[in-house]
């Protein structure tokens, strides 16, 4: 498995008239919110890699370690820099009721900061196991590891359900 810091056109969203961020949207490369599907998808291959590590513990495989530390929190600060930069505005902005917006995107801010202190911790664990350091408690380790990538997927799951689906209105419901 490759998980990189990549952006790909996911080629989800072809209706780019009445979109709220369609002026982040250049006449090349992919739509803001194809960013924010490709780094989902990133996000949620990087959970399947983690689950694996918690499933083949106590056995670890050092290298792979050092490759999970090395991308889980450049990735969580690329793509939630860009959420709260770029979608939570235009979330705000095309939500009629703008207390519940408000407090959708405080809450995904929040978890936010708490994503990526969790991924600073795991990254500290997986650098000394990678680096030949043992893997003191394997069932600490492999309960780490759940909570964080069940968390992420919720949160996930949450923005593709609530969030994103509100920035695409169809032309004919562009105001």
């Amino acid at each position: 498995m490759n998980i990189q810091l990549e952006q790909t056109t996911a080629g989800r969203c072809s209706i780019r008239e009445g979109c709220p961020i369609a002026a982040a949207c250049g006449n090349h490369g992919p739509a803001p919110c194809e960013d924010v599907w490709s780094a989902h998808d990133e996000k949620l291959r990087l959970c399947e890699a983690l689950e694996e590590l918690a499933d083949s513990l106590p056995a670890v495989d050092r290298l792979r370690c050092l490759q999970l530390a090395g991308i889980l929190v450049p990735l969580l600060r690329v793509s939630h820099r860009y959420e709260e930069d770029v979608v939570f505005p235009a979330f705000r902005k095309s939500f009629t009721d703008a207390a519940a917006s408000a407090s959708s995107i405080r809450r995904l801010t929040t978890e936010h900061v708490e994503d990526e202190c969790a991924a600073q911790d795991i990254t500290e664990v997986l650098m000394t196991i990678g680096r030949g350091g043992p893997v003191d408690n394997p069932e600490a380790l492999g309960f780490m590891l759940r909570a964080f990538f069940e968390t992420l997927r919720r949160h996930i799951a949450f923005e593709r359900e609530h969030v994103l689906p509100s920035l695409y209105r169809p032309p004919s419901a562009a105001v």
